[in-house]
């Protein structure tokens, strides 16, 4: 029996089929091999077309087909992991009512403090476990405030992997999880939060069906079957953001366990059984995949929008070389790259920066001095130093992991960015062979019911890299000088 995973990024979609017994990927691809775009009709302002994320996920699905690795027919579940917060709106009819305002779009920053301060911060945190902040809840009263055409045609609201799975069956559902991470839910009263819905205007009716994560979301159409060379009637049974999900891939289900991703942006996320929350809400606690009422388990997530991102555009901006002619020419240049420094802050309103939009700052540049490789390097280490911002944040609040678990993809497969960010941290990085896609085929066996629970759903879970930190490490000396720098753009 085998399983498909979807996971629609920010800038491709990747699929995995896994063996249901090996628990193994058998093959793995994305599309497009190029960037997709993200439309910026403003400053601060970040969309994307659903319909080109479907188009995209089934050429990804038909290019995966092409490798002749499996029979499609022995699929048997598909599970779904997506780019979080993103807000779609569709009609009754199931049209696509705009493009997609995704997770780093910035517009609706004043509308999410201005909520945060008339339901009341204490409410609002204790409640919500956020503020409203910039999150799909806010994003869709922008839409009300500045589209009220648009608003008048809405029947569902969705976010990006509930929009998939529509394609494929044609059912519209959601999760508690995919509600919390668009600050729709009430975790106090285990519902839909009436402050917001309130304040905002909002019908209730404009919410999907609740499943749970792990849970039939729908089997795939007659049509979708056919021009996807599918069995008919095979069920979406797994649907996750991609934190939790990634969360997930890495076995980070449990209390005290802590997971890290490094792509278009940064995350370091942990699991909790307590209802906190960052009294300035820097951080952001979501309903995880394995979550109840019954027994809470809460994703602490802290996220830093510019990550790779930075990484690409100074890619773009260079030169044609690849990222691993990068991370290679990274290494030929010292700690700290001769006194050059970036702030990485250039993709939208920061959350672990109390919503500031600091943008990028490159410091003590030296024409005599600096090269490529110095801003290779320099901007590996300024992502580095703002995970240690942030995990400074997260101490603060409570965590303090023996091991971090992160994939062997993006960021980490650079040995510059891995060394700086385990020696700043100090604390192990347990590396594995796993992604998105191979982790919501994973899921999907857990919704399937092909796996008992979880525990054996990843029996044959093993770390490929184990990295300690250096307590002689230099790297605070660079940090405590990049943070200078920083707080003369916050303060």
């Amino acid at each position: 029996m085998l399983l498909l995973g979807i996971d629609l990024g920010t800038s491709s979609i990747k699929v995995s089929v896994v063996d249901s017994a090996s628990q193994q990927c058998i093959a793995s691809t994305q599309f497009p091999e190029t960037e997709t775009a993200i439309i910026s009709l403003q400053n601060g302002w970040a969309e994307q077309s659903p319909e080109l994320w479907w188009e995209h996920t089934q050429s990804a699905i038909l290019k995966l087909h092409a490798q002749n690795k499996y029979n499609p027919k022995d699929i048997i579940a598909i599970g779904i992991a997506y780019q979080m917060h993103g807000l779609v709106m569709v009609d009754k009819q199931q049209q696509v009512l705009r493009n997609s305002i995704i997770w780093c779009d910035s517009r609706a920053v004043e509308i999410g403090n201005n909520a945060f301060e008339t339901i009341g911060e204490e409410k609002c945190l204790s409640h919500l476990l956020n503020s409203p902040g910039n999150f799909t809840a806010s994003k869709l009263a922008w839409v009300k405030q500045n589209e009220p055409t648009v608003f008048a045609k809405l029947d569902k609201i969705m976010l990006p992997g509930d929009f998939i799975a529509m394609k494929l069956t044609g059912e519209i559902t959601t999760s508690i999880s995919a509600l919390s991470e668009g600050i729709f839910w009430d975790f106090k009263n285990n519902e839909l939060s009436k402050d917001v819905f309130d304040y905002y205007g909002f019908n209730t009716s404009i919410i999907p069906t609740l499943k749970n994560v792990f849970e039939e979301h729908g089997q795939i159409t007659s049509e979708v079957a056919e021009k996807l060379s599918l069995t008919k009637k095979i069920p979406v049974t797994y649907k996750a953001g991609d934190q939790p999900n990634n969360a997930l891939s890495l076995n980070v289900l449990q209390p005290g366990e802590v997971a890290a991703t490094a792509g278009t942006s940064g995350v370091i996320y942990g699991v909790s059984n307590q209802l906190e929350y960052d009294k300035q809400s820097r951080v952001n606690t979501f309903a995880h995949v394995n979550h109840s009422s019954n027994e809470p388990h809460l994703g602490i997530l802290l996220c830093i929008n510019g990550t790779g991102i930075l990484n690409r555009w100074i890619k773009n901006i260079v030169g044609n070389k690849s990222y691993d002619e990068i991370n290679e020419t990274a290494k030929q240049i010292n700690h700290g790259s001769e006194g050059l420094s970036i702030l990485p802050f250039g993709n939208g309103a920061e959350r672990m920066l109390n919503n500031k939009i600091v943008n990028s700052f490159f410091n003590n540049i030296n024409f005599n001095i600096h090269t490529a490789a110095h801003l290779y390097r320099a901007a590996q280490e300024g992502i580095a130093f703002a995970f240690r911002y942030g995990f400074d944040i997260l101490k603060q609040n409570g965590m303090s992991p023996t091991v971090i678990r992160a994939g062997k993809a993006n960021m980490f497969l650079s040995e510059v960015f891995r060394e700086c960010f385990v020696n700043i941290l100090q604390v192990p990085v347990e590396l594995y062979n796993c992604d998105g896609s191979v982790g919501a085929a994973i899921g999907s066996g857990i919704g399937a019911n092909v796996y008992q629970n979880a525990k054996e759903a990843f029996q044959f879970f093993k770390p490929v890299e184990l990295i300690k930190p250096n307590k002689n490490s230099n790297y605070d000396h660079f940090y405590k000088e990049w943070l200078l720098q920083l707080n003369k753009q916050i303060n």
